[in-house]
């Protein structure tokens, strides 16, 4: 095939050169022999090389090889998160009740009847009146968002976390994921700014900035497990206060007394029904959390 005669856009390479050809439309540089046989045609539109001498393939493609586009860096491919091992009864955190961690402690190393007694007639406070008191706002909190679960959310209680600690509650749907730490103080006037928290005017407790951290340690687990974004965000829930004061610049840790909680019912738009479903699936399954 010859090209009709054209601008010469490149001197001779042994036998070749390269023209170019425009017409009806079309964009092209030819590569044709010293006597205007073409032997192959680059598409300038398209990037597309055509050879249609097999035999000059080699000597083609140099003489083109200034004019073609760099190649397109190949599609990422999809993350492929790890695969948990099937779910165990002895693995399955949906079987949690509310405080099962705290209940478990004072099973294990709570006072028998006679420390009780000793303690009641001395009037005297102990970790586990501390423990005691954390398990009761657990179980009032438990059951206010145990009612939300008519609104398509899932719950877990007492997700547990490495070096013996565990977040209070997940509350998990379509607005998202909540990691809820529950805080009884019973008839205190408690004060929370952006950092930390005063209960009845005392020391500054660090409770927001571990809910804020705690919800950090919740979107890593979820996110290693998911192939998509979960956004978590905390919440402190406080049990039993009789006054409770928030600073308007707190706005990145979600702040309630328990019967508050329903604020969080009407939330949507955030995990449609298939990935509340996922989310749900890695965060009941004790074995996601175990390499926190």
């Amino acid at each position: 095939m010859s090209v009709g005669t054209n601008d010469v856009v490149g001197a001779p390479v042994s036998d070749l050169k390269i023209t170019v050809w425009k017409r009806y439309g079309h964009d092209r540089l030819y590569v044709n022999l010293s006597d205007g046989v073409a032997v192959a045609f680059l598409d300038r539109v398209t990037g597309q090389v055509t050879i249609l001498r097999e035999e000059h393939r080699d000597g083609a493609m140099d003489l083109l090889a200034p004019y073609l586009l760099p190649p397109l860096p190949a599609p990422p491919q999809p993350r492929r998160p790890p695969a948990l091992p099937p779910l165990s009864v002895h693995d399955d955190l949906a079987l949690n009740r509310p405080g099962a961690a705290l209940r478990a402690k004072l099973a294990a190393a709570g006072p028998g009847p006679m420390e009780r007694a000793v303690a009641w007639l001395l009037r005297r406070n102990s970790e586990w009146d501390s423990w005691r008191k954390g398990l009761a706002g657990e179980r009032r909190v438990g059951s206010e968002l145990q009612r939300l679960s008519n609104r398509g959310w899932r719950v877990l209680h007492s997700v547990p976390l490495p070096r013996d600690v565990d977040i209070d509650h997940l509350l998990i749907g379509p607005g998202g994921v909540f990691s809820v730490n529950t805080k009884h103080h019973r008839n205190a006037k408690v004060w929370i700014g952006d950092d930390s928290v005063k209960v009845n005017h005392g020391s500054p407790q660090p409770y927001a900035r571990k809910s804020r951290a705690e919800a950090q340690r919740v979107q890593k687990v979820l996110g290693r497990h998911c192939d998509f974004e979960v956004p978590v965000e905390p919440v402190l829930v406080f049990v039993g206060v009789s006054e409770l004061t928030r600073v308007a610049t707190l706005l990145d840790v979600r702040v309630y007394r328990e019967r508050e909680i329903a604020a969080l019912g009407p939330l949507a738009g955030v995990l449609t029904m298939e990935q509340i479903e996922r989310v749900y699936a890695v965060a009941r399954h004790r074995k996601a959390w175990t390499q926190v």
